[in-house]
């Protein structure tokens, strides 16, 4: 692939073992590259990291990065300044994992991006790491015997270019010349408009060893939806990480914007990150939310059961931002309740039609704009725990979900309140990450707080 400049960029990515560093040199000396980005996610789902020649890339795989990444918040501060981590500031380690190499394929030069993982001065596991409290989550789960398997469903919106916040969003011109208007879903036309688009998207996830399984227009004007196929909660946390990187990147090479914001436009749907889930037997491969005879077991139950008892304190995981609770109101096709029920669309959580195998629960309350790994992990959470205490699911709703009762925070600052006072919670994702994330939250729910909206202005200036 080459850029106008003439400098060819990579379109293909290593296919390596999590430590074979061997592997790595002699990839990168065949593929000539120049370039690696060592990357961790931050608590918002971010790419922090370093950037370095592959030369020392492979004589210095180590990378060191401050404590506060964590406790940066999204608008640049920093929160928890009583923590004394944020007094001395003192380095993480970050160490590779290879079985992560993908390739840059819109950088100048020929470049990878490797996910590392985090750990503290002693060597142990970072616990606030978003990577490492969903591997937390996983392990409990390995240590029952059980093999947790997920499938998200990214949602997103086109936007024309926006420098200026202080002016709404408007959708792009499509390649008829037209405004996309929304109310389109599905539409393979509507998809087509944007061609350009989604063209370098499977371009940019070929070059990246991403498999999609489909590209679909959503709801929205220019509201389209990647979906995955399903695999372990890391790898397809891993796999959402890269996604909204080529997305945005895809969409700048073609003068639009990419945005994965829960509620970009006030007059259209949200966007959401629906979350398949499923539980296999370690040893036998078999569905546990099966029955021999094919019909749904008690786990299955139970799991639907724990995300009902323990959703309404994980919803700051899944709702990270005072935007989500814009996308979480009536009347906009975003479930505010914990009901279920098989094929409803309107339930919090949705049981797919399928064979015993494949019988799962799809999550469709968490937002796009959420961290993939914390939204995996407060899904799972909730499930262990409904497994675990063997919590009874309510009984199947099978007319409309969204005519009932809010079960969900009316907001940002009740959510983290709610997250904080959870025993259940604290237990299965740790103390530290739980203290770390409210706090960050916190911070920036002030920071939030601190500034004057226009509809302030426009209903108080001269009314009361």
């Amino acid at each position: 692939m080459a850029h106008a400049d003439g400098a060819l960029s990579l379109d293909v990515s290593p296919d390596l073992e999590k430590n074979d560093l061997g592997a790595l040199r002699d990839w990168v000396r065949a593929f000539r590259i120049d370039e690696i980005e060592c990357v961790t996610p931050d608590l918002a789902g971010i790419a922090r990291g370093k950037v370095m020649p592959a030369a020392k890339f492979l004589h210095e795989t180590e990378m060191r990065l401050p404590s506060s990444m964590f406790f940066a918040t999204i608008n640049g501060s920093y929160a928890g300044n009583d923590r004394p981590e944020l007094h001395t500031d003192p380095d993480l380690v970050l160490t590779p994992d290879l079985s992560t190499a993908r390739a840059v394929p819109w950088a100048a030069d020929r470049s990878l991006q490797i996910i590392h993982d985090v750990f503290d001065g002693s060597g142990a596991p970072s616990p606030v790491a978003p990577r490492e409290v969903l591997r937390r989550v996983c392990a409990l789960y390995a240590e029952r015997g059980w093999q947790p398997l997920v499938a998200p469903e990214i949602e997103f919106y086109l936007t024309k270019p926006n420098t200026d916040p202080d002016y709404p969003l408007e959708p792009p011109v499509g390649r008829s010349g037209r405004t996309s208007l929304g109310n389109q879903a599905f539409s393979i036309s509507a998809v087509d408009e944007f061609d350009r688009v989604v063209a370098l998207i499977y371009d940019y996830a070929d070059a990246q060893s991403l498999s999609i399984d489909t590209i679909i227009q959503e709801a929205g004007a220019a509201q389209m939806e990647i979906n995955t196929y399903h695999g372990h909660p890391v790898d397809l946390a891993d796999r959402v990480f890269f996604f909204k990187r080529l997305i945005r990147e895809a969409a700048l090479r073609c003068d639009t914007y990419a945005t994965f914001m829960a509620k970009p436009h006030e007059d259209q749907p949200g966007s959401a990150m629906h979350i398949h889930l499923s539980v296999t037997d370690r040893e036998t491969g078999a569905n546990i939310f099966s029955a021999a005879d094919g019909s749904a077991s008690p786990a299955y139950d139970h799991f639907i059961g724990g995300q009902q008892a323990h959703f309404y304190a994980a919803t700051a995981l899944i709702a990270p931002y005072v935007n989500s609770y814009r996308r979480l109101v009536p009347g906009w096709a975003a479930p505010i309740n914990l009901d279920w029920g098989v094929e409803n669309r309107s339930t919090g959580l949705r049981a797919p039609r399928s064979a015993p195998e494949a019988r799962r629960v799809e999550n469709r309350l968490a937002g796009a704009d959420a961290n993939p790994y914390l939204a995996i992990a407060a899904c799972l959470a909730a499930g262990y725990l409904g497994l675990t205490q063997r919590t009874a699911a309510r009984p199947e709703v099978t007319d409309n979900a969204y005519t009932g009762r809010r079960e969900l925070p009316p907001d940002l600052l009740s959510a983290i309140e709610a997250l904080g006072a959870s025993a259940p919670l604290r237990e299965v994702l740790g103390d530290p990450f739980v203290d770390t994330f409210v706090a960050v939250k916190r911070e920036e729910h002030e920071q939030f707080m601190r500034v004057i909206s226009p509809w302030e202005r426009e209903h108080l200036l001269l009314n009361v």
